[in-house]
């Protein structure tokens, strides 16, 4: 059947995300309508360790791949020959976890004889936005995960430039670091976020601006000015004031992340501020940008919950920019875990001018 055949009945394809330390399949239509969406969480294994352990995601992930998608497909009710595609995430992330569902999507979309995408694992969590809204552009998002914390200016669709990122800690890395210095298990973000939302007053600590007009981030700084703070505390024989740190902490995050992406919303002309990655269903971050951005009149746009932390609708919705373009993947494609988002940008073909060609 021809690719535009195809095109006119919808574009079915089936998504894999194994990246970290959840397992994920979903069947995504025309990169928007999500049919079926599972995702299998690791986190009560990886507490007991205070932290995610690769070797153990990676055979986790192994154990529950292949049932994931007989559920997926069942769950969709597409046929496994009606798929279009298969895409799986091919980095960032963990490279043993990576490799479970690359090898996955390469073996299904060789018995298959369907194209692979490999998928840039920013660029699904920034078109998760597209699963529930119109992205217009140029639009900038804001990267806010446990191991990113970006902004990405988005010239057109598929098109990616990063302006900014954090040259130590990821947010997400802080919040579980912070938690655990006030003595909350893995993850901590949570702990911190629901703290700090019930504080009456914060703790004053530094905000890191680092240079003028700089849009990168730093958060180790403020990381060890909260150790300092509880350690104070300790050798004094004083109970540290916890709801009052994780205030002072959350906000102090907040406000730099909220004035550098309204900065850069401005400067580059941007029609939309994208929220994107797991951070991004922290509520005190949602309800300042919200705040901030109704009085700046800037459109917001923020995935619903389920599409915020890594999950394999996000990874279809991306694919779906290169099925469009027929940018597809060998099956010699490789795990790689720093791969860039600049580098995975969809390659826009120039249009061959013909006799019957108007200029």
């Amino acid at each position: 059947m021809m690719q535009q055949d195809i095109q006119r009945e919808g574009c079915h394809i089936l998504a894999i995300e194994t990246s970290c330390d959840e397992t994920s399949v979903s069947i995504v239509k025309d990169g928007k309508i999500v049919l079926s969406n599972l995702v299998s969480s690791q986190i009560e294994t990886h507490k007991a360790f205070g932290g995610v352990v690769p070797e153990v995601a990676s055979r986790k992930h192994v154990e529950s791949i292949t049932l994931m998608i007989e559920e997926a497909i069942q769950e969709s009710g597409v046929a496994l020959e009606d798929i279009s595609a298969i895409a799986v995430t091919q980095g960032p992330g963990l490279v043993g976890a990576l490799l479970v569902g690359i090898m996955a999507a390469k073996s299904l979309a060789f018995a298959l004889d369907k194209p692979l995408i490999g998928t840039h694992h920013i660029a699904g969590h920034i078109y998760a936005n597209n699963l529930t809204a119109e992205i217009q552009y140029p639009s900038m998002a804001l990267v806010v995960s446990g191991g990113h914390t970006e902004l990405v200016l988005l010239e057109s669709e598929g098109q990616f430039q990063l302006i900014g990122s954090t040259r130590d800690d990821a947010v997400g890395e802080a919040y579980d670091k912070v938690a655990r210095a006030l003595g909350f298990p893995y993850p901590g973000g949570p702990y911190v976020d629901n703290l700090a939302m019930e504080a009456e007053s914060a703790v004053s600590l530094p905000r890191v601006w680092l240079e003028a007009n700089s849009y990168d981030f730093s958060l180790s700084g403020l990381k060890s000015a909260v150790l300092n703070v509880v350690n104070q505390k300790k050798m004094r024989g004083e109970e540290p004031m916890i709801g009052e740190i994780a205030r002072g902490f959350q906000e102090s995050v907040v406000e730099v992340l909220v004035e550098k992406a309204v900065r850069a919303v401005r400067q580059y002309g941007a029609k939309q501020l994208l929220l994107c990655g797991g951070v991004a269903v922290n509520r005190g971050l949602r309800a300042n940008l919200t705040d901030r951005c109704e009085k700046e009149k800037i459109e917001l746009l923020i995935p619903p919950f389920e599409y915020c932390t890594d999950n394999a609708a996000m990874i279809g919705a991306a694919a779906y920019l290169k099925w469009k373009h027929s940018q597809f993947t060998t099956l010699d494609m490789k795990a790689e875990p720093s791969l860039s988002l600049e580098k995975w940008s969809v390659t826009y073909q120039p249009v061959e001018q013909t006799e019957n060609s108007i200029d």
